[in-house]
């Protein structure tokens, strides 16, 4: 996954400085007819294919798992997940497959296991009978074996291998319908024109492998991808397949702002105008680039796991609408703790998913408003109703977003309970004032702090929204410092009551002479920024613990200096974040 710029790119016609398509190996000459199929196969388009498929989702952590279906944190899939899917509102599935620790044989047959074939052929089954499109690919194989920029990488092998892999799924699934398309390599390592040469000349060999295992294969939609699945290195390298009976779209992924949709170095904000430019510029150019060819966005994501509600939802909304702009279908990674909650049927931000989806309709939403200058030492949100514990309850004033034309309808208490306009809430403009007798029937003194519930705001089009009002008071740890001794190398788990919002915003980390611990040049950052850490690099959670990971303790003993590690809380306001102390 890679943060996009939206810097100049070069002109397609570079595409002819690539190398010739390469006189294909002795292993790419199938000895049989292929598969016959019985039936008939309504061949499509690759832009039909790729309508169809939008918006998207994508079954992650599941049968990419390492090394087998199960083993990344998610049960085996069920045919349900693909119904609890649909009824949201997605069009299509994309299967990531991982199917390095599947081979039974090495060269030069290299023979999948026919059970773990027979499973991917099942869940395609599970997707297609709900009407539903499907792309199956090859996925951590790609730096499992298929890493091409490795030292000594042994690209012959590599090859064969790969051909190999795809004779035997273009085999299995053959005479699955046109709902089914294929993705040859999942974000191929390589930043070099070298690099793009051998992914062309793997592209050309899973082309070979499915025409040769017969089937309906010669006539169906494959999606082909450039170095990383990165926007700028597809436009930079990409040479168009020539002498392809498939029809054929262009794949890549979207991942950018790299700080904020990774929760790194603070930015928990986003929406400036100049956020707002770079995204429609990085879609803009790609588009720009390949202006006849169908383009996928196959992962994209900003997960409530990792940024704030109101500038996410802001988020989903611009970029599907900057996407349709573009003629460019969406697909949503979802690893499973992002999005749906598989065993429980139900999804983490609802809200989220019904923004996307009427941002792909074409409907306007209403939006939350909140902080987007990044130079701002506090950050407000409209997705939030907060009151701390102590603060006399008063009249509360959210702004909001309206396009032209939307109007707040109504809102409503968790028990579907309306909420009466003039006594609990009056409006003016885009701004909604709950009054402070409505505020205290929910924040009275006896209230704990913590989530004290939701109210859905209903407008004339778009998604409805939630309102979270929120009791805060400052987190308590059960300890405030630790020694790099005692961590031994492991992360360090705090315990932690939660007093509001149940996650970090960030993390900062600096001496007590106000060295960084890490990346210092967010000294040249806001201050919601300055000597901020990255999420899941040097701190995480979990429902009881905040995290301090192995790899900052490890910085803190190079160092050699103690470090407060200053655990900063929802809303980013002062008084809100404690101190822990790591000493060496």
């Amino acid at each position: 996954m890679w943060s996009r710029s939206s810097k100049s790119l070069l002109a397609l016609s570079f595409a002819g400085l690539a190398l010739s398509t390469p006189i294909l190996p002795r292993y790419t000459n199938s000895t049989s007819s292929g598969v016959a199929c019985n039936g008939t196969f309504s061949r499509i388009s690759a832009q039909t294919w790729v309508d169809g498929m939008n918006p998207g989702w994508n079954l992650g952590n599941t049968l990419d798992g390492i090394p087998d279906e199960g083993d990344w944190g998610n049960p085996p899939v069920v045919p349900s997940t693909f119904d609890d899917v649909k009824q949201a509102g997605f069009k299509g599935i994309r299967l990531p497959v991982t199917w390095a620790y599947h081979f039974t044989t090495e060269a030069p047959d290299y023979d999948v296991d026919p059970a773990w074939l027979q499973r991917v052929s099942d869940v395609v089954d599970m997707v297609t009978e709900r009407d539903m499109y499907v792309l199956v690919n090859v996925h951590h194989d790609s730096w499992v074996w298929a890493d091409v920029t490795k030292a000594g990488a042994n690209y012959t092998q590599i090859e064969e291998k790969f051909y190999r892999l795809w004779y035997q799924i273009g085999t299995k699934l053959a005479c699955k319908s046109s709902l089914l398309a294929y993705e040859p390599i999942n974000e191929p390592p390589g930043t070099t024109a070298a690099h793009a040469a051998e992914l062309k000349k793997l592209e050309d060999l899973f082309l070979k492998a499915i025409t040769n295992a017969g089937g309906f294969n010669p006539d169906r939609v494959v999606t082909l991808n450039g170095l990383q699945e990165n926007s700028d290195l597809t436009s930079q390298y990409f040479v168009r397949p020539t002498n392809i009976t498939n029809p054929w779209a262009i794949q890549y992924h979207y991942y950018s702002p790299y700080p904020f949709i990774f929760s790194a170095w603070g930015s928990t904000i986003w929406g400036s105008e100049a956020d707002k430019a770079a995204l429609e510029a990085d879609i803009a150019n790609i588009r720009n680039n390949f202006t006849d060819v169908p383009l996928i966005i196959g992962e994209w994501a900003a997960s409530p796991v990792a940024t704030e509600t109101a500038a996410r939802w802001r988020y989903f909304d611009l970029f599907v609408r900057t996407a349709a702009k573009y003629n460019t279908t969406t697909v949503l990674w979802d690893n499973g703790a992002d999005f749906l909650d598989r065993a429980n049927h139900v999804w983490r931000d609802q809200t989220a998913i019904d923004i996307y989806m009427s941002a792909v309709a074409g409907e306007a939403n209403a939006l939350p408003d909140s902080t987007t200058d990044p130079s701002a030492a506090t950050q407000f949100t409209s997705a939030d109703l907060f009151v701390r514990v102590g603060q006399n309850v008063s009249s509360q004033t959210l702004p909001y977003i309206l396009p032209s034309n939307i109007l707040l309808i109504s809102i409503s208490g968790a028990d579907g309970t309306a909420l009466t306009k003039g006594s609990d809430y009056s409006v003016s403009g885009d701004d909604i004032t709950f009054s402070a007798s409505f505020l205290r029937t929910y924040f009275t003194s006896t209230t704990s702090p913590g989530s004290i519930t939701n109210l859905t705001l209903g407008f004339s089009s778009g998604a409805d929204l939630t309102l979270n009002l929120v009791l805060w008071d400052t987190p308590v740890l059960s300890s405030t410092s630790s020694s790099v001794a005692a961590a031994n190398g492991s992360n360090i788990s705090i315990p932690i009551q939660w007093k509001g919002i149940n996650k970090p915003a960030t993390v900062k980390a600096v001496t007590a002479n106000g060295t960084y611990l890490v990346d210092d040049f967010t000294s040249y950052y806001g201050p919601l920024q300055n000597a901020r850490t990255t999420y899941n690099s040097q701190w995480n959670w979990d429902t009881d613990n905040v995290i301090i990971t192995a790899a900052a303790v490890s910085a803190v003993q190079a160092l050699g200096q103690d470090v407060i590690f200053t655990l900063e809380f929802y809303p980013r306001v002062p008084g809100n974040s404690v101190n822990y102390t790591l000493t060496v």
